[in-house]
This record gives C-alpha cells, structure tokens and sequence, in this order.
C-alpha cells in the first residue's frame, strides 16, 4: 500500500483527485462510492470510487470514518453493500423487514432510518436514508438525490473529521459523525419548505383575483395540503428517530451530556419545521374556506336572480291567465254579452286583470320571492 499523508493529508491514490475540488464540475465527478476517515496520527484520506475495495483496508484502520453510496434502489442493493461493508446477516435482514421502525440496535450495530425530502412542483417524495453504524464508522445510502445535499459534506469531510478529537472515546466519535449527517440532511429538507411555500403564496395571490378560475384553483390548493402532509409524515418521522437516539442506550451513542444536548437541539430545530408546516396548512385551509364563501355567495346571487325570475313570470302569467278566463267565462252563449255590454264589459276585464296583478305581486313580495335590496347588493 503506498504510504499514507502528504500536503493535503489524502490518499495518493487516483492522483490525489479531489470531486469536490471545482464545484462547478461536483456533479460530473460524483461516484457511487465515497470514503473519509481519520488515522490515530491526525491524517485524513479521502477518496472516491465505484467499488469501496479500494479504501476497505484503510477504513478498518481509522479511528473514525463515514462511508457513502448513492444507490438507484436503496432497498434492493442494501443487502448486498451492507455485506461488503461488514454488516452481520440479521442485522440486515432486520432492515429489510416492512414495518413502521425506522430505528434498531443490536448492541455492536445499529442502523435508523430517515427521511431525504425531494420536491418537484407540488410532488412532494420523503426517499430513505439509511445510516449503518458498526464499529468505527458510519455508513450512509441513500437515492441520487435531486439536490445533491451531500456534495457539500462530501467535500469539507476531512475539515469536519479534524475537529473531531482522535483520543477521544469511540461512541463520542461517532455521535459527532452521525449529528454532523443528520444535520445536514435536515438542513436540506428544511429548504423544500421554503418551496412549498413560495408555491403557496402564489396561490394565495391567486385567489386575490376576481378572475382566477375558481375550478382550477381549488384542485391546486389540495395539492399543496397534500404536499404539507407528506412532508410533516417525514419530519415526524425524523423526530421519533432524533428521540430515540436522544433518550436510547445505545452502546455506539454517546452518554455525553453535551453531545445528547445537540441532538435534543435537531428535534426542537425539526419540531419547529412542523410547526411552520402546519401554520402554512391552516393559511391553505383558511383559503378553501374563503372560497367556499365565494361559491356560496355567487350560489346565492343566482337563486337571488332565479326568484326573481319566478317571480315576475308569475305576475305576467297572472296578467294573461286572468282575462283568459274571464273571456272565456262571459263568451259563453248563456250570458248573450253583446257590443252594448262593453260598458261594463273592457272595466270589468281590466280591472279584474290590474287587482290580479297587485294581489299576485304582494303575494309572491309575501312569500319571499322577491330578494330585497340587501340580498341584490350581495
């Protein structure tokens, strides 16, 4: 093995490549397999590869290490690289086991599950992220993710690992690891939220226009309700994860006070985050209800109209139905009515029509057909 430490405390291995040395090009350069770790000397490595045989011989000789792998299906290739990296059979199979714990200790090894949130529009998706950790190391798999969130950590990891103190004890180690992943997955998932309300307020200022259509804004407000829902689902799950290692007795988790403090200070961070989701939720929920409002009050606009309608046809056909019958009556043979009749005959035909009207008007006025001012102002 070519001897470890030069300038940059990496390995010589590949040419001392660096992915995250240009940050314009991380993308291009990330690969499966990512190795950093920290010797009992002060020396960090780093490495990169497709196959972790590279640097499994230098892992195990670490004081403490974290080992990625971007999988394309986390469940499926789980078996076979927690193998690779050492894990016992019944602690994977445990893993793969469809249940509602996202967290397992077995004294030695200990693995949890949480939620790597990635949103398209309002397609809210919480993906898996495994944490494996055995030993001297923690191990992490996870989805290629859209927001590259370990990009970043992959590239200041041998920074990080430096400021954690080599004689110090190992669970003490890794706790710092772990919290240092766990924060920056959190911190990823915390930005969707900025998202989801970004999209939010445009709704909202959606429904300030008189012409939105109202058919196409009640769908979307859904959306956005079940996106929120999604998302709280997965913080909740973080934060059942973040309390057990909090109040767990774990033999890899630390028992110091300051440390457990951190972690304590991530599930308030998370709890807030939900917090801030269901507010969000409500000011949604408050925008059906206003277009609720909306739909009742142009329902009532038109049975306002509808009444009106009625009503006044009710007072024509009173006009017509009234002489109707009168002239049907008198044009009897039995009455033998007459051009001298017409005296009588056109008063008694109009006025019977006039008073048919006005007691037709004030019984549908009676009645509630008619809306009054306040309901046409409506």
């Amino acid at each position: 093995m070519t001897e470890l430490g030069n300038k940059n405390n990496a390995l010589p291995l590949q040419n001392n490549i660096n992915i995250s040395a240009n940050p314009a090009n991380s993308d291009l350069f990330q690969k499966r397999w990512f190795c950093v770790g920290i010797f009992p000397t002060g020396k960090t490595f780093k490495q990169d590869a497709e196959s972790p045989i590279p640097f499994l011989e230098i892992m195990n000789r670490s004081v403490v290490s974290w080992v990625d792998y971007i999988s394309d299906d986390p469940i499926k290739d789980l078996p076979v690289v927690a193998a690779q990296m050492g894990f016992s059979e019944p602690f994977i199979t445990s893993m793969l086991q469809e249940s509602s714990i996202n967290y397992q200790d077995f004294d030695t090894e200990l693995w949890m599950r949480m939620p790597a949130i990635q949103i398209r529009g309002t397609d809210v998706q919480a993906h898996p992220l495994f944490l494996l950790i055995r030993k001297n190391f923690v191990f992490t798999i996870h989805v290629s993710l859209v927001d590259k969130r370990f990009i970043r950590l992959r590239r200041y990891s041998d920074t990080i690992l430096k400021k954690i103190p080599i004689d110090g004890l190992p669970e003490d180690n890794l706790t710092m690891l772990m919290t240092r992943i766990i924060d920056t997955n959190d911190d990823s998932n915390f930005r969707h939220l900025r998202v989801i309300d970004e999209r939010g307020d445009d709704l909202n200022q959606s429904l300030m226009s008189a012409k939105a259509d109202r058919s196409f804004l009640g769908p979307k407000i859904y959306e956005m309700k079940h996106a929120l829902i999604i998302y709280m689902n997965a913080l909740w799950e973080s934060v059942d994860v973040l309390h057990t290692l909090r109040y767990g007795d774990a033999e890899l988790i630390t028992n110091d006070d300051k440390l457990l403090n951190q972690i304590s200070i991530m599930t308030e961070q998370v709890k807030s985050q939900i917090g801030l989701a269901e507010h969000m939720s409500d000011v949604l929920a408050s925008g059906l209800e206003v277009m609720q409002s909306i739909y009742n009050n142009q329902l009532q606009i038109l049975n306002n109209r509808l009444a009106m309608v009625v009503a006044y046809l009710t007072i024509i056909g009173t006009a017509l139905l009234v002489p109707n019958t009168i002239a049907t009556m008198l044009g009897d043979p039995v009455f033998e009515i007459g051009p001298k009749d017409m005296v009588w005959y056109a008063p008694l035909m109009i006025g019977g029509t006039v008073l048919a009207c006005i007691g037709s008007w004030w019984w549908v006025k009676k009645m509630g057909l008619l809306p009054n001012k306040a309901d046409q102002d409506s």
